[in-house]
């Protein structure tokens, strides 16, 4: 093998780069509708079926129970690779998506929605990993952030999906919870078509360079090749959970895992759940209402990353955190304002809490060197999903005892937390901002 090669990670952007990129961003899509749809559908399910608070809020949480399961399917990949995990998880999420057309029982929806979850936690943990190792250094970071973009345009589209979708009488809930195999198909179908090609890393540390070499000349060219480091590489050793909780690591661990999880604690409970929240709100026209907040998380989304690399990362932590819960706590003291003006707020909110999700890729990976970084980040999805699926799970069952108005305490009350544990603990990590 000739070592003299280019290093294939100073490569210019190529054609095979912007078709890996195209993968992630169609499972990125898939994910984002996946998980949008169940609050429309399920709040369309209690209006004919007996399903309680309790399994609403239990069975929309389900996905994001199935996604605390990032750090298994992060170790899986680690030792078996990545190509084959992203090539059959969408297949798979696909026929689980169809298979809600077929069952009522609480159950049965619960353990599908789970296991979309976890398929869901492969492109999340998977995905990003390959893309990394693919992805030129020069716009790796870029294209990791703006991935957020395209999750956000899913999560959108599953609300617009969920209001268009009618018909189908008793069963139309099932079919606005099955549309998400229509995403995950196209998926599916593009990589297989598209072909995805192995990681050039993970070949290298886990198979041998030869391989690695092969792969990044059948996709990039002859010049191109694996550097002096990568060929000098060997597998990583087999990194213990229990490492991230030693003193070194303990307080990147949790700032990583508890502000994703206070964060994702309001934003899947409130967007998720947005119809059955609006509906106590009473803030005019639902439908209208729901579709401003939406495209107002779509604009944080996008605001949020115009500043990512202006902005410190403590100081945009802190400041979304905060300012969000200002925003609640103004919709909850101001609860008899005109709709104009809470409609208003709420916009607010969802482009502040929307833009802090910007750092929920880059941040985790950031706070964790080489040696722990996949793990790490594992464990830090694994939390947040934690906070995810509670918020889900509780959203429905606070509405339902409070209102609206005891809803957005407790998420006020999270966010608090979370700006809390950002201003105390969380360090920088920008290399432009620290000291």
């Amino acid at each position: 093998m000739n070592n003299t090669k280019k290093d294939y990670k100073k490569a210019p952007v190529l054609p095979t780069h912007r078709g890996n990129y195209l993968a992630l961003i169609l499972g990125q899509i898939s994910c984002g509708y996946a998980l949008g749809i169940s609050g429309t559908a399920l709040a369309q399910a209690q209006t004919v079926t007996n399903l309680n608070n309790f399994w609403v809020g239990l069975i929309g949480a389900g996905s994001l129970i199935g996604l605390a399961g990032s750090a298994l399917m992060g170790k899986i990949a680690d030792r078996s690779g990545r190509k084959g995990m992203l090539m059959i998880n969408m297949y798979l999420f696909s026929i689980l998506s169809l298979l809600q057309l077929f069952t009522a029982n609480p159950w049965g929806l619960l353990i599908l929605r789970v296991l979309i979850g976890l398929m869901i936690a492969i492109d999340y943990t998977v995905g990003n990993a390959w893309l990394v190792e693919w992805m030129p250094e020069k716009v790796a970071g870029r294209a990791q952030s703006n991935l957020t973009i395209y999750w956000t345009i899913g999560f959108i589209a599953s609300y617009i999906a969920g209001i268009m979708i009618t018909g189908f009488g008793s069963h139309n809930w099932q079919v606005i919870l099955a549309s998400s195999v229509v995403p995950g198909l196209i998926t599916a179908i593009y990589r297989s078509v598209y072909s995805l090609p192995a990681s050039p890393s993970w070949l290298a540390t886990h198979v041998n360079n030869h391989q690695a070499q092969k792969v990044i000349q059948e996709n990039l060219g002859q010049k191109w090749g694996l550097s002096k480091k990568l060929i000098k590489s060997t597998a990583p050793d087999n990194i213990s959970w229990k490492v991230l909780f030693t003193k070194e690591y303990r307080r990147r661990t949790l700032v990583g895992g508890l502000f994703y999880a206070c964060q994702a604690f309001s934003f899947f409970g409130i967007s998720i759940f947005l119809p059955i929240l609006l509906t106590s709100m009473q803030m005019g026209n639902s439908n209208l209402s729901g579709v401003i907040y939406n495209v107002c998380v779509l604009i944080g989304v996008l605001i949020g990353t115009a500043l990512f690399k202006h902005i410190s990362r403590r100081a945009f932590l802190i400041g979304t955190f905060f300012l969000s819960a200002l925003a609640l706590v103004l919709m909850v003291v101001g609860n008899h304002f005109p709709n104009v003006v809470m409609i208003t707020l709420f916009a607010f909110f969802a482009v502040i809490l929307s833009a802090g999700l910007v750092l929920d890729y880059p941040y985790p990976t950031e706070l964790f060197d080489i040696k722990v970084r996949a793990t790490g980040v594992g464990i830090c999805i694994t939390i947040s999903r934690i906070g995810a699926a509670s918020g889900t799970f509780l959203l429905p069952i606070l509405t339902n005892i409070g209102g609206a108005s005891l809803a957005m305490i407790v998420c006020t009350a999270v966010l608090i937390v979370g700006g809390l544990i950002c201003l105390f603990w969380a360090p920088e990590t920008s290399p432009r901002f620290r000291k």
